[in-house]
Parts: structure tokens; C-alpha cells; sequence
């Protein structure tokens, strides 16, 4: 990967009741867990600073924070970098994707009313609009809204954050996965999900959202291809 590959930050307003901390580490979280910033691409805080147009202080405690989370790993000559993937972390990380996930539906299940339904129809409409444009930023955040809406009709769920930390490990490398969708996602699983939560079939939800998942990273199906695709994003 070029170590100076564009970056491109979707930046919003920083609120009131918001630090420039949080802010600052909200961009680069989303930056991360989008694709904006790719594996190898060698950061440095001045100019992280510089793009976000804060003072390096807040930058490097959100460095600090997404390092700790396993988002980034800052270098001894305090650069900063999104880790390379190895196929064995790949498989891992998706993996516990199915096992997590697939938990937080059927808990949530029960809890799913008709209006979060009518929305997760809404959302999915909004993703084969995206899919149909080919717009691989907007896919990814509608496909993780779509996920989250699900899982936070459970009130006493707690599962989201370890879900979204590893969202946020695979991010970088899910730009491609879904630049490949049409070649690979052939059966729209989010309508047999909408469909297993409208019966109240908890086992149905689960085997769609797993087969959502593996769908979504079948380009690297076999050993031959996940090397390749590690070796395109690296």
C-alpha cells in the first residue's frame, strides 16, 4: 500500500457537550472503521492535526485510545498506521463476528417491533440503492446501521461495543469486500432477516445473518484468495 494514499476524513460539526478529544477521536474512529484510512498508510499526529484542525494534544490521546482498542498501531518514530491483516486474523475476526452477531439477534429478537421492523426495510432499500451505485462508503455505514438496529432493540444487551471493536478491526479492509459485493453477495440475506423477525424465528435470523456475513467476505473464500486479497490491502 502506498504510505500516501489519500485520506479522505467525513468530518462533522463538533458539539457543545463534545470535547475536541471525543471529536477527534470519533473522526478517526469512523475514518478507520469505513476504509478512509488503509492498511500500510504511514500517519503522522502533525498531520492528522492539520487535517482535523486541532492541536496535536487531542489527537494523540485518540491515537492512544484507538491503539488500545487494536485499531491502530503507533510506531517507536510516532507515526501511526492501520495494522496489516494476516489471513489467520482475517478468519478470526470473522469468526467471532458470526458468534457475536448471531447472539445479539436472537436476544434482541423479542424486542423488535413493527415500527424498528418497518425501519430495517427502510435501511435495506437504502443499501440495494447503494449497492446499485456502487457508492462502497455508503454501503458500509447503511450495512452497519442496519446491523446496530437490530441489536440495540435489546435493552439490556451488551454486546455492541465488543461487536463494534471488531467492525472497527476489519474496517479497513471491508472497502474492497464491498467493492466486490456483485460478484459474491447473489441473495440479499437482510430481506430473509427482515423476514425471520416479522415469524419471531430466532434460529432463521441467526443462519441468515451468518450466511450475511460469510457472503459479505466469500471474494476471500478460499486460502489462495484471502492471500491475495491480504496481499491487495496490505
Amino acid at each position: 500500500m502506498d504510505k500516501k494514499s489519500p485520506i479522505r476524513l467525513s468530518l462533522t460539526e463538533r458539539d457543545e457537550n463534545t470535547t475536541v478529544t471525543q471529536w477527534v477521536y470519533r473522526m478517526l474512529r469512523d475514518a478507520v472503521m469505513h476504509g478512509q484510512i488503509l492498511p500500510g498508510r504511514a500517519l503522522t499526529i502533525r498531520e492528522l492535526a492539520a487535517l482535523l484542525d486541532v492541536s496535536p494534544m487531542p489527537v494523540r490521546e485518540a491515537l492512544r485510545q484507538l491503539a488500545a482498542e487494536h485499531a491502530l498501531e503507533i510506531q517507536g518514530n510516532r507515526r501511526v498506521m492501520v495494522p496489516r491483516m494476516t489471513a489467520m486474523k482475517f478468519n478470526e475476526l470473522c469468526e467471532a463476528r458470526i458468534v457475536l452477531e448471531s447472539h445479539a439477534a436472537a436476544r434482541a429478537l423479542p424486542y423488535i417491533d413493527s415500527e424498528r421492523l418497518q425501519q430495517l426495510r427502510a435501511l435495506d432499500q437504502r443499501i440495494d440503492e447503494a449497492c446499485e451505485q456502487s457508492d462502497v462508503e455508503q454501503l458500509s455505514r447503511l450495512n452497519q446501521a442496519f446491523h446496530r438496529l437490530i441489536y440495540t432493540a435489546n435493552p439490556h444487551q451488551i454486546t455492541l461495543p465488543l461487536i463494534e471493536s471488531i467492525w472497527l478491526q476489519l474496517g479497513p479492509f471491508k472497502r474492497l469486500a464491498n467493492s466486490l459485493l456483485e460478484e459474491h453477495y447473489l441473495v440479499d440475506h437482510h430481506k430473509r432477516m427482515t423476514a425471520a423477525i416479522e415469524q419471531q424465528d430466532a434460529l432463521a435470523l441467526q443462519m441468515a445473518l451468518a450466511a450475511d456475513i460469510r457472503d459479505g467476505v466469500a471474494f476471500a473464500g478460499t486460502p489462495e484468495l484471502l492471500h491475495r486479497f491480504i496481499e491487495e490491502s496490505s
